[in-house]
């Protein structure tokens, strides 16, 4: 169990980054990438923050209903069971930071890509994780949401 919540909390702390985000657009201006890739890089600052401070509402808002990640096991959690897990009374994770951190922008779907190292507690026990993540945003209605998430665990150095 504890493996799959810190897969859980792996993956979506790695999927939302603090940080600069280069990105590659095909088919728009220069000024719409970088205004997309700000509205981006909020998004994801914005979510990273609300799995830290575990604000439920604010997870959910950045997701897709049809969401679905792949976690390090290669088990599949749906928004419900990825949500859970995150507000588990269990799982405590720290303020962290994502390294590599990319978007590649197509129209209205990005790839945010990136890996984190997490420190936290699970059931009173500290864990420390590194994963490299790619999560996928469409724009559906205006709005930008992930419909997807993957994560691979790098192994500790």
């Amino acid at each position: 169990m504890l493996k799959k919540h810190l897969g859980t909390a792996g993956l979506l702390l790695a999927i939302f980054s603090l940080g600069f985000m280069p990105a590659h657009a095909t088919g728009a201006t220069d000024a719409k990438r970088d205004a997309l890739v700000a509205q981006l890089t909020k998004l994801a600052d914005d979510w990273d923050k609300a799995i830290v401070r575990k604000d439920q509402a604010a997870i959910e808002a950045n997701m897709a209903e049809d969401f679905r990640q792949i976690d390090a096991s290669g088990d599949i959690e749906t928004k419900t069971s990825f949500v859970n897990g995150l507000m588990s009374a269990k799982l405590e994770i720290d303020p962290y930071k994502v390294e590599d951190f990319e978007v590649r922008l197509y129209g209205n779907v990005a790839l945010v890509s990136g890996r984190t190292r997490m420190k936290g507690r699970y059931d009173g026990k500290p864990f420390t994780s590194h994963y490299r993540y790619i999560d996928i945003y469409v724009q559906r209605d205006g709005k930008w949401q992930i419909v997807s998430v993957q994560i691979s665990k790098i192994p500790q150095e």
